[in-house]
């Protein structure tokens, strides 16, 4: 049977317009403007509207940060796990595989491919460990660090236009929440205040513990 016509894509949810003469980005519900009314009104965000609004903001915003990178990536036929991978090295010097590997939750063989395309075409480098010669020590060669740079610069201008529009007090409220999302063993590696185990992995390896 022929079908006379197609289908319309469903839409997404209605996000409310912004008013007149301001910024033409959606307008968040108003629940999460009440939440700081006063008392009784501080738990509307958790309502599950908005966790699910929540959800869809984290998808995009990822979506667009990422994006911004792919597209010198992709001229370069590599992918994002490859950034990943240039971005933690870049940070931390002379990290260890096991050490990576526990930055991003892969598999080693998913690893050992991306490090093998990496040190093919000479963005990392590879060496022994002084204590123990089997740890690979893996740091950023200079074209490594070019490259790291430029994905960068290319994520750094949406993130500082965000923060900029956010303002200060928004910014440590994020901050707080992406913290809030990660479990404590991750808290551990980025946050050098953590009590329990202070800069995590990489510091313990520093000072030789």
């Amino acid at each position: 049977m022929s079908v006379s016509s197609r289908s319309s894509p469903r839409r997404l949810p209605d996000y409310p317009a912004p008013t007149a003469g301001t910024s033409r980005t959606p307008a968040l519900p108003p629940a999460l403007g009440e939440a700081a009314g006063g008392a009784g009104t501080g738990l509307l965000f958790l309502r599950e509207e908005q966790i699910r609004l929540a959800q869809d903001l984290f998808f995009f915003a990822y979506r667009d940060l990422t994006a911004s990178a792919d597209l010198i990536l992709e001229e370069l036929g590599l992918g994002r796990a490859h950034h990943r991978a240039l971005h933690f090295i870049g940070r931390h010097p002379a990290i260890t595989v096991s050490e990576l590997l526990t930055l991003l939750r892969i598999t080693k063989q998913s690893l050992g491919r991306v490090l093998g395309d990496l040190v093919a075409r000479e963005l990392v480098v590879q060496a022994q460990g002084r204590a123990d010669r089997r740890q690979r020590l893996l740091s950023l060669t200079d074209p490594g660090r070019a490259l790291e740079r430029r994905l960068f610069e290319r994520q750094r201008e949406r993130l500082v236009a965000a923060y900029r529009e956010a303002g200060g007090p928004a910014v440590e409220g994020f901050r707080r929440v992406m913290r809030g999302m990660m479990d404590p063993e991750t808290r551990r590696l980025i946050d050098p205040r953590d009590p329990v185990t202070p800069g995590g992995i990489i510091s313990e390896r520093r000072s030789g513990s």
